[in-house]
């Protein structure tokens, strides 16, 4: 007997997004702000730009979407940014690229997201241009 597809109740998976030769980026911050200041920089750079609310969505748009960077908030709804760089690291064979931003000011917090792997960390509030350069080396 043949099933009406109808009938199934598995939901297909999210395609991931067509790529379009950019670089594409992952923004990952519950701040709209911030998001909006970071996507129109970079757009302007001529990078494509994914955005994740939380680090739940973040971690499931990288492993779908496969970006050439993650910017990933250190403070965040459902899972922190160090939880998020932390299951990057463990579960892809190539590393991503990672730029952790955070208003943080503690030390110990620099140092764990280096010994996770982090490319590079940027303390908020930050000169775009800073951030801007640290994205055009670490894609280069």
């Amino acid at each position: 007997m043949s099933k009406d597809m109808s009938e199934t109740t598995e939901k297909p998976p999210i395609p991931a997004t067509p790529r379009t030769g950019a670089k594409r980026i992952l923004l990952v911050d519950d701040d709209a702000e911030i998001i909006e200041s970071l996507r129109y920089a970079l757009e302007a750079k001529g990078y494509e730009i994914l955005i994740a609310r939380d680090g739940n969505q973040g971690l499931a748009m990288a492993e779908r979407e496969d970006p050439d960077l993650v910017i990933l908030d250190m403070m965040m709804p459902k899972r922190s940014g160090f939880l998020v760089l932390e299951k990057l690291r463990r579960t892809r064979p190539i590393p991503m690229r990672v730029i952790m931003i955070t208003a943080n000011e503690g030390s110990r917090h620099k140092a764990y997201a280096e010994m996770l792997g982090v490319d590079d960390y940027i303390r908020k509030p930050f000169p775009m241009d800073r951030l801007v350069e640290s994205v055009a080396r670490l894609l280069a």
